[in-house]
């Protein structure tokens, strides 16, 4: 078992500021890039990070501290944030998940200093009894889901345009 506290929250930090030092002020061209119908852009992955931030991993943290397996998870639609028309510009989308990422990241480790235990189990409505540890992994490994999917969508509006080296860039050879 490879997963340590200290670790994860290494990552966990660095994500907002990564995202911004890569998107921030780039055209809407690269931004708006996607791989064809149903899929994300770079500002809908940033997007769907805050809706994260707010509905899922903190709340799932409070339940399995503060009620383990008592009480089901709070569900989480993963794709609500392709329901609403926001207006806001990337730069204040990162500002947004920035903020609010910092502030979980305070909440987090005030709930695990009170109550170290990461064994702990709470319930997940799809998977049943997961531990702590588990889902501090995933969202460590969401956030690392959500930057390939960035590089990869960005990478393949270029696609077309590398003629032969498409042979050595492996990111436009993984369909």
């Amino acid at each position: 078992m490879n997963f340590r506290l200290p670790e994860a929250i290494e990552i966990l930090e660095r994500t907002p500021q990564t995202l911004e030092s890569f998107l921030a002020g780039l055209s809407e061209a690269w931004l708006q890039s996607n791989e064809g119908e149903g899929t994300w852009n770079a500002y809908e992955v940033v997007e769907h990070f805050i809706e994260a931030e707010k509905y899922n991993w903190i709340p799932r943290v409070e339940a399995i501290v503060m009620q383990g397996e008592e009480s089901r998870f709070p569900a989480f639609d993963r794709f609500s944030h392709l329901k609403r028309n926001s207006v806001r510009t990337v730069d204040e989308a990162l500002q947004e998940f920035k903020s609010i990422r910092m502030s979980n990241i305070s909440i987090l480790k005030d709930l695990i200093q009170a109550n170290p235990d990461l064994e702990k189990i709470g319930l997940h409505p799809e998977f049943g009894s997961v531990k702590l540890r588990e889902l501090l992994s995933a969202w460590v490994v969401h956030d690392f889901t959500h930057m390939a999917q960035i590089v990869r969508v960005m990478s393949e509006r270029y696609r077309d345009d590398v003629g032969p080296w498409i042979a050595y860039l492996g990111i436009l050879n993984k369909r």
